[in-house]
């Protein structure tokens, strides 16, 4: 693994998932480096196999072929499930660049399936709603909920390592993760041939999460910013997944681990597909900096909040269409 700052490193997860002695240790030391000088990290042999990868990205371009008018049956709702039509967001909380300009792209938000009876669904209750499916696509649901669920058991075997990589007990992150949330986003990318300079696929940001598990993709696309302020261009490596971490990650580690600035623009000439899985903890659990990342001399940055309080007022600012139905409702 490299320690460079401006290359994005590669972690083996093969000997640690294979439980090899020492696997533990060393592969959280890499993972430590990497939270802590870039913020992104490649991870290889990670047990998803590619066929299942392959086939998401399948369904994720099975449902943007379809007519508008039948992905607008599916918009998305306060929950933050559902279609995301294009140009329907701007990233107005960017602390990276102004941001005035909607991204040019289109995407499904899907999380975890609760089934209509779930007390929470029924109940109302906001991020705990049930998915807004398609109805004109057989076998989508069954493919998308399987690799959400192996995404989540990927992002549970790594908070594992996240929390030695922080000087805690192997099984610290068990109960924040034991049912997580999550948001699996679907996007599609058509191509930007001559963009505007301050136009993007996905403007410059940091994601919200504690960990972001993006797909190993074909077609190129993603450009992160380093420390030092360079943009440098994430290679497409194949079999290889993407990782990072958001501002929920900064609020867990008192700002030790990065949350770093990215962004997307497809200047491939053909359409691009991102699977981009956002992962934090159970929606319940207080967020608030570990034990190991404070002290008399390190105090809390931040207050402690919880997953609902900070994703409303994120997605408030930043879903244009759902901005505008609120403004409707109120008149």
């Amino acid at each position: 693994m490299s320690a460079r700052a401006d290359t994005i490193p590669i972690i083996d997860l093969g000997p640690y998932l294979a439980g090899a002695p020492g696997a533990i240790e060393r592969t959280a030391a890499e993972l430590r480096l990497a939270l802590t000088e870039i913020g992104f990290y490649f991870i290889v042999n990670h047990g998803v196999p590619d066929a299942q990868v392959r086939d998401a990205f399948h369904q994720a371009a099975r449902f943007h072929a379809q007519p508008l008018e039948k992905k607008m049956e599916v918009r998305i709702d306060k929950h933050n499930v559902g279609y995301l039509p294009m140009r329907g967001d701007t990233l107005r909380t960017s602390t990276v660049q102004t941001v005035t300009r909607p991204n040019f792209n289109e995407a499904l938000f899907v999380a975890r399936d609760l089934a209509g009876d779930h007390p929470d669904v029924v109940a109302n209750r906001r991020f705990r709603s049930a998915n807004r499916w398609p109805s004109d696509l057989p076998g989508f649901r069954e493919a998308v909920v399987a690799y959400c669920d192996a995404m989540e058991r990927l992002a549970q075997r790594l908070v594992r390592l996240y929390a030695r990589a922080l000087d805690l007990p192997l099984a610290y992150f068990d109960g924040p993760f034991g049912e997580p949330q999550y948001k699996l986003r679907m996007t599609h990318y058509p191509p930007q041939a001559a963009p505007a300079d301050d136009e993007f696929g996905i403007a410059p940001h940091t994601d919200t999460s504690f960990l972001t598990l993006l797909a190993p993709n074909d077609v190129p696309g993603l450009s992160i910013r380093t420390q030092g302020g360079q943009w440098i261009d994430a290679p497409a490596l194949p079999g290889a997944y993407l990782v990072n971490g958001g501002q929920l990650l900064q609020r867990w580690t008192n700002d030790f681990c990065l949350a770093t600035p990215h962004r997307a623009l497809n200047r491939s000439g053909g359409e691009r597909y991102a699977l981009a899985f956002f992962c934090d903890s159970t929606i319940d659990w207080p967020i608030a900096a570990v034990p190991t990342t404070v002290g008399p001399d390190r105090p809390p940055k931040y207050p402690t909040t919880y997953y609902t309080d900070y994703m409303t007022l994120y997605q408030k600012r930043t879903y244009d269409l759902l901005a505008d139905a609120d403004q409707q409702a109120a008149e």
